[in-house]
Parts: structure tokens; sequence; C-alpha cells
């Protein structure tokens, strides 16, 4: 796993990390340690991170589904939208899709349509 490291000066240190941020929300990418980690379980990393809403989309359109099972039900979808985004709007509606209880392909396919409409929306939070 990649982790950018901030290699400046101290007095660059407070300001550099602001500065980089910022950047990186510009490019619609996160750091990689804001980055959303999708797992099957505690403790069973699929492999798969996303450090933007794009990226987001995709891989939960090929992920092991247990991950959105898991992901989903644990309030961590909505979590990580709501807080590392800052999509509230977003975050409510997956939110939402949890109170549907559902499951495998219809689970995936809900979730899909949901986000593939807000990451097509003009002005939609990519990070």
């Amino acid at each position: 796993m990649h982790l950018e490291k901030n290699f400046s000066s101290d007095y660059d240190a407070g300001h550099g990390d602001e500065r980089r941020r910022k950047e990186k929300r510009k490019e619609g990418k996160l750091l990689q340690e804001k980055a959303f980690y999708f797992f099957t379980s505690v403790g069973n990393y699929t492999g798969e991170n996303a450090a933007s809403l794009e990226e987001f989309v995709k891989i939960t359109r090929k992920v092991d589904i247990k991950s959105l099972e898991f992901h989903l039900y644990r309030g961590d979808f909505e979590r990580w939208i709501a807080e590392t985004l800052g999509d509230k709007e977003l975050a409510e509606e997956i939110k939402d899709l949890k109170r549907q209880n559902l499951v495998g392909n219809d689970l995936r396919n809900k979730l899909s349509l949901i986000l593939s409409k807000r990451h097509k929306r003009p002005g939609a939070h990519s990070a």
C-alpha cells in the first residue's frame, strides 16, 4: 500500500499538508490514509480501496458482494461519504438503502444506481 509522505521542512509541515489536501481535492482524489478500504469482514481486506467518489463507484461494481453487505450494514459507506467526502445528501441516500435490507445483486444494483446518479450530477462531491 502506498501512503503519501510529506518530507518538507517543519515550517511547511503544517501548511504543506493543508495545501496538498486542497490540491488533491481539486483532482478529486484523497490522500491514501483517507481512502475507503474494502473488507469482507473484520480483518479480511479485499485489496481494493477508493480515494475518490469515481473510484468508489467503480469498485462497488466489481468488489465481492460480501464486502458491500459488510460495509453497508455497519454504516461504513454512509460515514465515509459524509465525513470524508463531505456529501451528507448522498450519505442519507445510502442510509435509506440500508433500511431496505437488500443483499446480493439487488444491493449491488441499487447501490450502483444511487452512486452513479450522484457521481454524474453537476457539482457532485468527488473528494
